[in-house]
């Protein structure tokens, strides 16, 4: 896992209060040659996806990838990450026309653009994408993630959540939002283990469905253990029988750092492990959408003993 959320450290500092000083400072930590000629959430996507791959144990001294570049993904979860940029071709063609437009700047309007960047820093060669689904887009990107390796088109995936802040950004949700990115490396077992990589949890379930408690029950029906934390914000839509949510801790990361969009489920996948590296066993659920959005989505996270 690696994170370049404002204020965070690391993947624990999820777990309790937002520490009051220290962590990463986009003001600082998005800047340098590295960073040249790319949009804001780029620049954040490729400052967690670094931590990210040496955490996996993908990356040489030099900074340069040491996996099979043919056979990695990157799955990309970001709702508006390029709205800011697309605000400002509009408003420049409303002042001087198309012809006042920078082609420099005109590859950071596609959604895609994030994907694209983090695949040409590392030469990652097998399928890029981005999904934008609203509310449960970053579970739904560890999903078709999963998909991908399950389907043999990739043997490994970086998965990378990330929302800028910004003045569009901060219009639409009307507050201010926190610039986060957040990026896991999925693989397969055989991968992993054939290059004697840590595991740190395993997906052990995900559903998508119309109501939080459909989803909850699918994703959770492969595997018998409790649910040792839900990693949820819809109060209104308790995922767990009568009487039983009331026993399960229950962690709102929107609560702690303000709306987070596409990037939630990442956010939440990276929070769980931290929370099974802690306590060395069980299960957590990761939730999203529900009662006030078009569908819900839960991915439930296992510990695994594969090392």
């Amino acid at each position: 896992m690696g994170l370049a959320t404002a204020g965070l450290t690391s993947a624990d500092d999820l777990l309790g209060p937002v520490p009051a000083e220290g962590g990463f400072d986009p003001a600082t930590g998005l800047k340098g040659r590295d960073m040249r000629n790319k949009d804001r959430a780029s620049r954040l996507a490729l400052r967690a996806a670094e931590p990210a791959l040496r955490d996996a144990g993908l990356l040489d001294e030099k900074a340069q990838f040491t996996g099979e570049g043919d056979t990695t993904a990157v799955v990309v979860s970001s709702n508006l990450g390029s709205l800011d940029t697309v605000c400002e071709f509009t408003d420049t063609i409303a002042r001087s026309s198309v012809m006042g437009l920078s082609p420099l700047g005109l590859p950071q309007t596609s959604s895609n653009v994030i994907a694209g960047w983090v695949a040409i820093r590392y030469a990652l060669r097998g399928p890029n994408l981005t999904v934008c689904n609203g509310a449960t887009s970053g579970l739904d990107a560890l999903y078709w993630a999963r998909n991908l390796i399950v389907a043999g088109r990739a043997k490994a995936a970086v998965v990378v959540g990330v929302e800028p802040s910004g003045e569009a950004v901060t219009k639409l949700f009307g507050e201010q939002s926190t610039d986060v990115a957040v990026a896991v490396i999925l693989e397969s077992r055989a991968a992993a283990a054939a290059r004697g990589a840590r595991v740190r949890a395993r997906v052990a379930g995900y559903a998508r469905a119309a109501s939080l408690r459909q989803a909850a029950d699918a994703a959770c029906r492969s595997v018998a253990q409790p649910v040792g934390l839900w990693l949820g914000g819809d109060r209104d839509a308790q995922p767990f029988d009568e009487g039983a949510g009331v026993q399960v801790p229950r962690l709102d990361l929107e609560d702690r750092l303000g709306p987070l969009s596409g990037a939630l489920g990442v956010l939440q996948c990276a929070a769980g492990v931290a929370h099974l590296d802690r306590s060395g066993s069980g299960t957590v659920l990761a939730t999203a959408g529900g009662t006030d959005h078009d569908a819900a989505a839960a991915l439930l996270l296992a510990q695994t003993t594969h090392s």
